[in-house]
């Protein structure tokens, strides 16, 4: 561990994109400009891509004198991309680098040349583990640097992390698409809506979107008498990864509820039954795209539409509207619970800088929950929602749905 103040420290954002990028960015310049001005700041545009071809710029006193207005943005001011420095053929095949070349190396030269002490990435799993992959190559090859990660991902499913910078705010942003959304329900008789909400291996995200948006239907008055019904705007199933989902015995549930309100609506995470519907185009010989870490293509597969067209016959719905809030809800700028998330994060970030340490910035589970810089090779993605918490089984008996029952994947987690 060097205890070496930095000089210069560098700064990417790389992935998807979650409601806390740009408030991190800026909560890394303003920290760093509020202990010590005289240390340099650069960004890389675009994420890895920008530290693999050497496109970085400088942080100015205009943008440090500025930067508490990034907390008011969502996006990245400094720009993603999805790069997998050990997937040389894919870095090869995008011009990132040249054939022979290994990616880590090209990345780790171009920290030293930059003359960077510390590099913060700010992502999801994939970035994080990019950045582990990079700091044990660092270490292995003497390079003197840091790395600092934060973790943003809405899905909020990365080991050992508590809670993931973002998630907080795309539930609640997910919750106010839906309560427009859910309008169409008088649209046409027997109405079926599929929100689709992100969350490749992880279900927290659709079930803190779903009692996100219940809190404010629960606090709404509704005329009686009249089609506006509060029952017929509540959530009537929710699908998420960790759960066995019985088609049939859950069309027989929902055909009385479409019944009885004329609409039946469905929260359903993008990872619930991906892999009965990889298996069904598999078997038509249709080849399943993925993307460079492996990761099959959600927009692809297609979920949402393929729990649709199966309930659609089943409950006898005559319209189904399927409808994604995640690109909404990745996109906000960060709500309050979130900023205070980040503040309290990009200020140990800056810490961890000063101290020579190296790791991820999270609230450590296996360690009482306390906010540290969690080793590296311990940080990794689909950290499967519990459902067991008391909020979540409570969710599910107040929309009236069987109590779950755990899948496979999620026990064996």
């Amino acid at each position: 561990m060097s205890t070496t103040k930095p000089k210069k420290v560098a700064i990417l954002t790389a992935g998807g994109l979650a409601p806390c990028l740009s408030s991190a960015v800026g909560g890394l310049i303003e920290r760093y400009t509020e202990i010590d001005p005289t240390i340099e700041i650069i960004a890389y545009r675009g994420g890895y891509k920008g530290l693999l071809l050497g496109d970085s710029f400088k942080v100015t006193p205009e943008i440090r004198e500025k930067a508490h207005l990034l907390h008011g943005f969502g996006g990245s001011p400094i720009g993603n991309s999805r790069v997998k420095l050990t997937n040389v053929k894919d870095c090869v095949k995008r011009g990132l680098v040249k054939e022979g070349q290994d990616p880590q190396k090209v990345a780790a030269d171009q920290l030293v040349k930059d003359g960077v002490d510390v590099l913060h990435t700010i992502g999801g799993d994939d970035t994080n583990t990019a950045a582990a992959d990079l700091a044990a190559f660092l270490g292995k090859n003497n390079y003197p640097l840091r790395v600092i990660g934060l973790p943003k991902t809405i899905d909020n499913d990365v080991f050992p992390i508590r809670q993931s910078l973002g998630a907080y705010t795309a539930a609640e942003h997910g919750a106010n698409y839906f309560a427009n959304i859910v309008n169409e329900c008088g649209a046409n008789p027997r109405m079926l809506i599929v929100h689709e909400v992100m969350g490749r291996s992880c279900g927290w995200l659709t079930a803190a979107t779903a009692v996100e948006y219940r809190k404010g239907l629960n606090a709404r008055e509704f005329v009686p008498g009249i089609g506006a019904a509060k029952s017929r705007y509540d959530v009537h199933a929710l699908y998420i990864p960790e759960m066995v989902i019985d088609i049939a015995a859950e069309a027989k549930r929902l055909k009385a509820v479409m019944d009885t309100n004329d609409c039946v609506n469905i929260f359903i995470s993008e990872g619930a039954g991906v892999e009965a519907i990889v298996a069904e185009m598999e078997a038509k010989g249709e080849v399943v795209p993925r993307d460079a870490f492996g990761h099959v293509k959600l927009d692809a597969v297609n979920p949402g539409k393929w729990f649709g067209s199966q309930f659609a016959a089943l409950l006898g719905a005559e319209k189904v509207m399927v409808q994604k809030s995640g690109y909404y809800a990745r996109a906000a700028a960060a709500n309050q619970a979130d900023l205070s998330l980040i503040k309290s994060c990009t200020t140990l970030a800056v810490e961890c800088a000063l101290r020579g340490e190296s790791g991820v910035i999270g609230h450590d589970e296996d360690n009482g929950n306390r906010l540290r810089a969690i080793e590296f090779p311990r940080i990794k993605g689909g950290k499967p929602f519990n459902i067991d918490e008391c909020w979540f089984k409570q969710l599910i008996k107040d929309i009236g749905q069987p109590a779950p029952v755990k899948a496979a994947a999620a026990a064996h987690h």
